[in-house]
């Protein structure tokens, strides 16, 4: 070891001023812009010297400072040193120990911003250190006798410190900390348990009164947070019960009776906490006024919260598993119960339920009352999995008043929804598009789901009375708001159903005499019921439950999204043109029944982009005009101008909106890919969205797409030029191979890339001097770092560029750029895989079999690139591998091409290779005239019979009705190995090869006199067309 390699080991890291620390933290928590960037690029250097994370700790510690000070330290520490704890470097034990000090000493800080970043450290850094001090803590807190903790603060902050700790053991994955976990649980779970009973006593004794006493609202917060630690012990050792994992199945019964003893809590409190918000907003007690108010309407928050939580166990443990959870003891009970108060809710004031943790019956806690129905619905099947009748049904007319509930309660849209729709339609609608993600958390898309199921579960109850539905809404007529509402909410719940109202409705009578006069109406308040209407004909087709094919259905579409009258407005068009998606992204589709629309279509979803004001509304509306093109194929081409006029624009006001140029992107890509060979005409937008997507800024987010586009691109076109002056598609080839050389995370994609440059003109390509050398060294560079098979991708494109171009352009720079001499030296090292030195094995037998003369020179020159070996020591190694890898041949084209080359450099005469002869090289051409079995007609214009000629799948690599498929196909047709009869070019580069050595004589002494004469004798049948191998036909 060096002397100075061994200083800098020892040497100490620079040391942080506290002084300093402080004083940058000061500035960071000023209002001055300035201070606050100088600030940060300091604090940068800061956190990698040491002792600053010690000083980010004192300051914080220190509450004589300023609060926004302390503040901001412990921020840094809580982003910067969790990283960096096990840092020796940053970090001695001794600093250790003292921010441990500091993190307890912090437990009973005042101020939650603080707090909260101290939980975050302490659970994740000393989970373990403070477990048991917490636990103390909390004996001490509720000792027998003490009737209130001396103060809230202390308690509170260790049990939130206590259930990070928590959640971060039961987060743990790793074996050990599984173990670990399980020894915590396995001590504390009863501990847990009892503290929860000691918290909860006082929560039975609320009443509007005493809501607005000081201590109890403090009270109920530390049931709360208790209980919140409790949950995370069972949510982890449920499904170890269920396992017996770590033993823990002996606790069974205990889990079982404390889920019980949940269930009764559940119930009571949440009945009680209506009783109490009940009297107070019905005015039975008086209303408290001043700090009195706050303070109740802290304990109604705090009990909702608690309520609430309940909810989410449950919820949970139904998660973990829906089958077992259904079996607990109360758990049908329990769901019933949490379905009831969905129930009660629907028949008090509308007022009582409010997304507000102050309601009668809050959203939050309705919604998880229908998910938790709806999940165990399949436990009251009528029918179960093994098609056996289930004794534990819901009754006909419980599901006929849920049904009715859900659709004429929950589903129609509620004033805020209609004041959302007016204040900010773009936000509406993508709001709306975001159902899937919805429903767990807003009533109206839940309601919507269970719905769903339950018309699974209970079709031959749900059918018939939606249908009665159905007809009803048509019997009555529309004469206000109310029936409106009513009637899009009975168009959802037939959407949402299609699959099975689709036996009941006949769609297309349908279409015709109701949907379509009802958006041709012009009635002011009909918008509500248009939009329905397009988004149900989207639900319809995409369910594949009506033809996309029907005229009518493409005459509504485009009617409700080009119709700018009275009667419709934004929403309307911008739902119609996701449903215009739906219906075209359908299997059945036929592009002949969408044909006349596509102009209008085309023509109001470009307006309809242009007119939005928010990129995510634009960038739903683009993802509707992609599916157009793609769908449209090479009927999009005349409407290319008016597609890609606006794209510059478009992208400059994207700015950073990455999510919106990707699909910019990705609809140059689909014209592309529509218009085929005339995309030429695109080469410059193609061209200014690739170089965009390679920009420093953008890379990290578009590279992937440019490349897409780059390669449907290069598949299509028939030039590398430009039309009219423009850029073509040559001109990124600088950027392709410098691609090639640096971008490892997405090389299979850029080989694929230069791979086309190559079949589209590999002779141009390397005719350029800037390239020729460029292309050989990226390879190079490219293998020496890639994972297998990317290193097999560019092998085959190498034999790509010596199949299509000449010699002259590819021989000097495949040597200078030392790509040669690296597949030759690479060939020695039998630990790579298989697949790597059988494909350079093919490169070497194509180059043999396009200029034998050229591998000759390349082998004389490759020493220059391989240090310590002679040229005889690299023929052998060669030789070698060429006789090894012909056995892991599988394809009889390579397995050809092998022997192919073989015979190609017995041609030469080397006697290298006439020294195998006798043995390996006889061998090879005997299996493979016996594998192949090649043929020629005898007719006047004799041609191959190839009985292996089908190119494999990966072959044509997904390039199916491009002009490169054609390329391919010209390349595999025109192959010397399809061509040329093995036999015929064996015999020939026989005859070549005696006269290199000197004669037959010489041939025969030197060599063959070595060779089995049975050998011999059946190669010699094979070469005059008397074998095995030969037929004609």
């Amino acid at each position: 070891m060096s002397p100075h390699f061994r200083s800098s080991i020892t040497s100490e890291p620079q040391r942080s001023s506290p002084e300093e620390v402080y004083n940058v933290i000061c500035a960071a928590a000023s209002q001055d812009p300035a201070q606050i960037k100088a600030s940060s690029e300091r604090l940068k250097q800061l956190l990698e010297m040491a002792g600053t994370f010690d000083s980010l700790s004192e300051i914080a510690a220190t509450r004589t400072l300023p609060l926004p000070v302390r503040q901001q330290s412990i921020i840094q520490l809580k982003n910067s040193s969790l990283n960096h704890w096990r840092s020796r470097r940053l970090l001695d034990p001794e600093q250790r120990q003292h921010i441990r000090v500091r993190c307890l000493a912090l437990l009973d800080e005042p101020d939650d911003v603080i707090a909260e970043c101290n939980e975050v450290i302490v659970g994740l850094r000393y989970s373990m250190i403070y477990l048991r001090k917490l636990i103390r803590r909390w004996r001490r807190a509720y000792a027998p006798g003490v009737t209130q903790p001396p103060s809230i603060v202390p308690l509170r902050r260790a049990l939130e410190v206590l259930n990070q700790i928590l959640k971060e053991f039961t987060s743990m994955k790793m074996l050990n900390g599984v173990s670990t976990t399980a020894k915590i649980i396995e001590q504390y779970y009863m501990v847990l348990q009892q503290h929860y009973s000691t918290a909860a006593v006082p929560l039975a004794t609320l009443s509007p009164i005493s809501l607005s006493d000081p201590h109890t609202a403090d009270n109920i917060l530390i049931a709360h947070l208790v209980f919140k630690c409790l949950v995370k012990t069972l949510v982890w050792v449920w499904p170890r019960i269920i396992k017996n994992n770590h033993g823990f199945g002996q606790l069974s019964p205990w889990f079982e009776t404390l889920f019980q003893n949940c269930a009764v809590q559940a119930q009571a409190l949440f009945d009680l906490r209506t009783q109490l918000v009940v009297a107070l907003r019905s005015g039975a007690v008086q209303a408290p006024s001043g700090e009195a108010a706050r303070l109740t309407e802290l304990s109604i928050r705090t009990l909702t919260r608690h309520v609430v939580l309940f909810a989410k166990f449950f919820r949970r443990l139904q998660q973990l598993d829906a089958t077992r959870f259904v079996l607990l003891p109360m758990s049908s009970d329990l769901i019933l119960w949490y379905w009831n108060k969905v129930v009660e809710a629907t028949g008090g004031p509308a007022e009582y339920i409010e997304d507000s943790p102050t309601a009668v019956f809050p959203t939050r806690f309705l919604v998880l009352a229908m998910v938790l129905f709806k999940e165990s619905l399949s436990h009251w099947a009528p029918e179960r999995k093994d098609k056996k009748q289930n004794p534990q049904v819901l009754s006909k007319q419980f599901v006929v008043d849920a049904v009715r509930m859900l659709v004429l309660r929950f589903i129609p849209l509620k004033p805020a929804d209609l004041e959302g729709w007016e204040s900010d339609p773009e936000d509406w609608v993508n709001h709306e598009e975001q159902e899937n993600d919805l429903w767990e958390y807003e009533i109206r898309p839940c309601a919507e789901r269970v719905l769903m199921v339950i018309t699974h579960q209970y079709h031959d109850y749900v059918v018939p009375l939606l249908y009665e539905i159905f007809q009803e809404i048509y019997a009555k007529p529309v004469t206000d708001l109310e029936s409106i509402l009513i009637r899009e909410a009975v168009y959802c719940a037939i959407g949402r159903t299609c699959t099975r109202m689709r036996t009941v409705i006949p769609f297309d009578a349908w279409l015709e005499t109701k949907l379509i006069p009802e958006a041709q109406e012009r009635n002011p308040q009909y918008p509500l019921i248009k939009r329905r209407i397009a988004w149900l004909i989207g639900k319809w087709m995409a369910s594949d439950c009506a033809s996309p094919n029907n005229p009518k259905v493409w005459e509504l579409i485009v009617w409700l999204l080009k119709d700018r009258g009275p009667g419709t407005d934004a929403v309307v068009r911008l739902t119609a043109a996701v449903a215009l998606k739906e219906c075209l992204d359908t299997v059945s589709f036929d592009i002949e029944a969408f044909a006349p629309y596509l102009s209008i279509a085309v023509e109001e979803l470009v307006r309809l982009r242009s007119e939005a004001d928010t990129m995510e509304m634009k960038r739903r509306v683009c993802t509707s005009l992609n599916v157009v093109i793609e769908r449209a194929e090479l009927r999009i081409v005349p409407f290319m101008n008016i597609l890609t006029q606006p794209l510059p624009q478009l992208w400059a006001d994207a700015d950073d909106n990455w999510l919106f140029k990707a699909v910019l992107i990705d609809s140059m890509t689909k014209l592309v890919e529509a218009s085929k060979e005339q995309s030429v005409t695109l080469s410059r937008y193609v061209v200014a969205l690739v170089r965009e997507s390679f920009t420093p800024a953008a890379a990290a987010q578009l590279d992937e797409d440019g490349l897409i586009l780059w390669r449907a691109a290069l598949r299509h076109t028939t030039t590398l030029d430009g039309v009219g002056g423009d850029p073509g598609l040559g001109v990124l080839t600088n950027l392709a191979l410098e691609l090639l050389e640096k971008n490892l995370d997405l090389l299979g994609k850029i080989v694929g890339i230069v791979k086309s440059y190559v079949l589209l003109d590999a002779s141009r390509l390397l005719q350029d001097q800037r390239y020729s050398t460029a292309l050989f060294a990226a390879l190079k560079v490219g293998m020496e770092q890639a994972i297998p098979a990317n290193i097999k991708d560019m092998a085959v494109t190498l034999g790509l560029v010596i199949q299509l171009s000449p010699s002259s352009l590819w021989g000097e720079p495949l040597h200078n750029s030392g790509l040669f001499g690296y597949v030759v030296k690479t060939l020695e090292d039998d630990k790579l895989q298989t697949s790597i030195l059988t494909e350079f094995v093919l490169v070497l037998a194509r180059l043999v079999t396009v200029d034998r003369q050229m591998f000759l020179q390349l082998m004389a020159a490759a020493p220059q690139h391989i240090a310590r070996k002679t040229e005889a020591e690299l023929w052998e190694g060669v030789l070698n591998q060429w006789w090894t890898r012909f056995d892991n041949m599988s394809e009889p084209r390579h397995r050809k091409l092998t022997a192919m080359g073989m015979a190609g450099l017995v041609s030469t005469g080397r006697h290298e290779v006439l020294d195998r002869l006798p043995t390996e090289v006889c061998n090879m051409w005997l299996d493979v005239f016996g594998e192949l079995r090649e043929a020629t007609t005898t007719d006047d214009n004799p041609t191959l019979v190839l009985y292996w000629d089908k190119p494999t799948d990966s072959y044509f690599d997904e390039s199916e009705g491009s002009a490169e498929y054609n390329r391919l196909k010209a390349v595999w047709d025109n192959d010397i190995v399809r061509t040329t009869l093995l036999t015929s070019y064996v015999a020939q580069c026989v005859q070549e090869g005696e006269i290199a050595c000197g004669g037959a004589a010489v041939m025969q002494s030197r060599y063959l006199a070595r060779a089995d004469e049975t050998v011999l004798d059946e190669l010699k049948k094979e070469l005059t067309g008397q074998g095995v191998g030969n037929k004609r036909y």
